[in-house]
């Protein structure tokens, strides 16, 4: 996995947990849910990449 997309999944995952967190103590479900789909988005995109080595091989 190359090191630019690995620390742009980690970003948006820890990002998107942040925000889900912050809407959640104020009562936003709407930037709550947002910040969920940014967490699940990071996660997806660090599985790709690892698909992608598992498969270069």
């Amino acid at each position: 996995m190359s090191a630019k997309e690995k620390a742009k999944a980690k970003a948006e995952q820890i990002v998107g947990k942040a925000v889900q967190k912050t809407a959640h103590v104020r009562g936003k479900r709407t930037t709550e849910a947002k910040g969920a789909a940014l967490r699940l988005r990071g996660k997806a995109r660090e599985r790709k990449e690892k698909a992608k080595d598992f498969f270069k091989r």
